[in-house]
């Protein structure tokens, strides 16, 4: 699975830096997951911006990230 998060600074302040904490520490459990920043999604007012394997989640925090993550894994 691939999972690109954005970096830019209007996701930063609305916390994606705590999101990123949250997958360093879940990749662990999970090696085969690749993560990567992005510095803009060009969508600045839905974020933090998540990518999973080109399926855009918009509105990311903490709290919802592991329920965007078993949601993502149950599609085929």
């Amino acid at each position: 699975m691939k999972i690109e998060i954005c970096l830019g600074s209007s996701c930063h302040s609305k916390g994606s830096n705590k999101v990123v904490l949250f997958l360093k520490e879940y990749i662990k459990k999970n090696p085969d997951i690749e993560l990567s920043g992005l510095l803009c999604s060009d969508q600045c007012e839905k974020g933090p911006i998540l990518i999973i394997d080109d399926k855009i989640y918009t509105g990311v925090t903490e709290s919802n990230v592991l329920h965007i993550l078993n949601k993502h894994k149950k599609k085929p």
